[in-house]
């Protein structure tokens, strides 16, 4: 297995729409596995073909606490095929936006429908953290990030934090050359 790049904003591949995969191959199996990796590797609990620079319907899940047994979800074409009325707001952060976060409100329970990594039709239905990490990296696959859930302010202020955060890296690594 390989850990992937993950590609952070302004990246433009971010905001571009995945397509659909034809076939479920060994490519793809190996894709699924190698973005599971970097999901671990960077402490994820979610992460979308589009992050990694590839343009396909891709995403791999796992929101098992660190002390519970890895439950990884691998899956192809994923598409929410029924969602609730109810709302909830959760603090979102993204690896493609590295240490922001903010109140995102969404569907509090969805089921989904997937190729898992076999090619085997599969459909879950999902509540809690599940629910959201499954709505946020569909977001992905649509070119859309967490971030396009805030107001203008809000959005406006998280990245200025974000940008005023880099330079400061920047500048200390700088400094330690």
């Amino acid at each position: 297995m390989t850990k992937l790049t993950v590609l952070e904003i302004p990246h433009p591949v971010l905001y571009e729409k995945a397509q659909p995969v034809e076939e479920v191959t060994t490519e793809i199996q190996t894709l699924l596995s190698d973005m599971l990796e970097t999901m671990y590797k960077t402490n994820g609990v979610g992460l979308a073909g589009n992050q990694v620079g590839v343009l396909k319907r891709v995403v791999v899940i796992d929101c098992a606490s660190k002390e519970e047994k890895p439950d990884p979800i691998k899956m192809v074409n994923p598409r929410i095929i029924e969602k609730s009325e109810e709302m909830i707001c959760h603090n979102e952060g993204c690896l493609s936006i590295p240490r922001e976060y903010a109140d995102v409100v969404r569907h509090e329970t969805v089921t989904v429908e997937y190729l898992d990594e076999n090619g085997t039709l599969k459909q879950r239905k999902a509540d809690g953290l599940l629910a959201i990490a499954i709505q946020h990296e569909l977001d992905h696959l649509e070119g859309i990030l967490f971030i396009d859930h805030l107001s203008p302010l809000k959005r406006k202020m998280l990245l200025k934090h974000l940008e005023k955060r880099r330079k400061k890296q920047a500048r200390l690594e700088e400094e330690n050359q």
